[in-house]
């Protein structure tokens, strides 16, 4: 397969406007995601919601592409800039990372690669990790993924994802929202309406579900932070202190 990395950015984030371009260790976190991306080895470039974010990505050394910002999703801003970057269809498959998670190891793109590979019943490959507390099982911010998974696997059919707390003993899986899409599974999920599911339970892969679409998760480690508050920002800040990510050697 010849993937292609993008990471969707926009400015207008609901709970924390302009994350994109807050500084973490002297870098924008767009910038700090996009270096970590990088050195997965794999195409990268940023779907960009705003010239600033465009700016600072080049500044930096990268490629961004300036799409549509009233687009209503992240799927919908790389699959507007996949076209713009590859209209031929070179790239057969596209990893979506996110912009506002600033220090993701980046296997992680690899990983999502690698399902698409290994499963040919796979249209979308994304991650889950341990729960990270007890506490996770009742938090509806925390995504659950019910997966088909045997005993001493590391990856598995997704059957569904929820909010809600799950019944019964037995592991439950944290959903990491990053997502490799077939070129072709991601053209049909971005025509298709929002679904029933998706809908009731603010979760957009369900959509996929719904429309019969295959997703597969890997097993990882432990989820990478999330920049999704404040306080969120200022553990990201405490762990550029600490050295941590890829640091800018020029």
């Amino acid at each position: 397969m010849n993937p292609l990395v993008l990471i969707p950015a926009r400015m207008a984030a609901t709970r924390l406007p302009g994350k994109p371009l807050a500084d973490i260790g002297g870098q924008p976190m767009i910038v700090r995601a996009w270096r970590q991306a990088a050195a997965s080895g794999l195409p990268v470039a940023v779907a960009a919601g705003d010239p600033e974010i465009v700016a600072a990505v080049e500044a930096a050394g990268g490629v961004a592409v300036l799409t549509d910002p009233e687009l209503p999703s992240g799927s919908d801003r790389i699959r507007a800039a996949l076209d713009a970057i590859d209209p031929q269809g070179r790239h057969d498959a596209v990893i979506n990372l996110q912009g506002d998670m600033p220090f993701a190891d980046p296997g992680l793109a690899v990983a999502c690669a690698r399902l698409l590979e290994a499963e040919p019943a796979c249209d979308i490959a994304t991650l889950v990790a341990p729960e990270a507390d007890p506490s996770d099982r009742a938090n509806p911010d925390v995504v659950k993924a019910v997966l088909t998974l045997a005993d001493g696997a590391r990856h598995g059919r997704a059957l569904y994802f929820t909010r809600s707390t799950l019944y019964g003993d037995g592991p439950v899986w944290r959903h990491v929202g990053l997502y490799g899409y077939r070129r072709d599974a991601l053209e049909r999920f971005c025509a298709a309406p929002p679904s029933p599911l998706e809908r009731r339970e603010k979760l957009e892969q369900l959509r996929a579900l719904e429309m019969g679409l295959q997703i597969w998760a890997a097993v990882i480690d432990e989820a990478p932070l999330s920049v999704d508050s404040p306080a969120d920002l200022e553990a990201a800040r405490a762990l550029a202190r600490q050295g941590l990510g890829i640091r800018d050697e020029g």
